[in-house]
């Protein structure tokens, strides 16, 4: 029995703002951090685990098997641990985005869509993201409105604080607006279609590549009257907030100790911390777990013990 940690993979994007370096109490001068992956098992960005070891999370997968992710998650997935995990710190707006179904992105020659959520954590007073579609188009009237920079005016937008949070099944039109701070937790894939870029240069002076055939392909042009999650925030119990085939994740605010009980699930556990301080004890390992950290925990887990006063996100397949 291990809590496993891994080593945040920063990246800087020409969006990316100052909030993960001090969020994760890095020892770094490093700017415009736009993401911290913090558990990956992308092909090329994957974890390496904290320990010094070297070894990496799909290292693990190979060794632990089910016992790490869960019997019926490995006979699913193989090798590939199925979940991407990341901190998101927007300090302009990212592009308007959408990601193909599965089987839709198998049919383009990718290996996997992808579904995902956002939880927003402490974000700017004029935080803001798009999400959905707040009126019907076709696909036609999609691609002229990207062409005369009237699209968004098409998507419903929303103004954003902590705690709020947004279910993205794949093909779902969405972008995530300046001010946001937010944990990301979704599928295993990094296939992005770029819609719309706000005509936008690179450094180099470029507008960035948009993928519109690939997108008018992918998107769901439903149209639903709300696309916020709705839940009802409690103290010291876990609180559901999404339930998918893909991911089921809950929140949990704790002020006194308290111990869960995985005994009865087939699935490794990751708990993404938010605010607070306090200490993790699995079958006798116990480790320090504060924001900014995220802790794997495998499928043979039978209880957690959690003490302190801490906010975090449970998920699992």
């Amino acid at each position: 029995m291990k809590a496993f940690k891994f080593k945040p993979l920063l990246k800087q994007t020409i969006w990316g703002g100052n909030k993960i370096v001090p969020f994760k109490h890095l020892d770094s001068t490093l700017g415009q951090v736009g993401e911290s992956w913090e558990i990956s098992g992308v092909r090329g960005d994957v974890s390496v685990l904290a320990d010094g070891s070297g070894r990496t999370l799909n290292d693990l997968v190979g060794e632990m098997k089910a016992d790490l992710v869960g019997k019926e998650n490995y006979k699913r997935f193989g090798n590939e641990f199925p979940l991407l995990i990341k901190f998101i710190d927007a300090r302009e707006d990212l592009s308007i985005q959408v990601h193909p179904t599965d089987e839709i992105a198998q049919r383009q020659g990718k290996s996997r869509g992808k579904t995902e959520m956002w939880y927003i954590m402490e974000s700017a007073p004029t935080a803001k993201l798009y999400n959905g579609l707040k009126k019907e188009i076709t696909p036609d009237e999609y691609k002229a409105m990207v062409e005369d920079d009237t699209i968004c005016d098409a998507l419903a937008q929303y103004g954003v604080k902590e705690g709020d949070c947004f279910f993205i099944p794949a093909g779902r039109i969405h972008a995530i607006g300046a001010g946001c701070f937010l944990a990301e937790i979704q599928q295993t894939s990094d296939v992005t279609y770029r819609i719309y870029d706000f005509k936008r240069k690179d450094k180099d002076g470029n507008y960035r590549q948009l993928h519109t055939k690939e997108a008018a392909e992918s998107i769901d042009y439903t149209v639903l009257d709300d696309y916020r999650t709705h839940y009802a925030p409690g103290k010291n119990q876990g609180t559901q907030l999404v339930s998918c085939p893909y991911f089921n994740t809950a929140v949990y605010d704790l002020t006194e100790a308290m111990t869960i009980d995985y005994s009865e699930l087939d699935s490794f556990i990751i708990l993404i911390g938010l605010r607070g301080k306090g200490t993790l004890t699995a079958g006798g390992d116990t480790v320090a777990f504060c924001e900014g950290e995220s802790i794997l925990l495998p499928a043979t887990t039978k209880e957690v013990h959690i003490d302190g006063t801490v906010k975090f996100l449970e998920t699992y397949v």
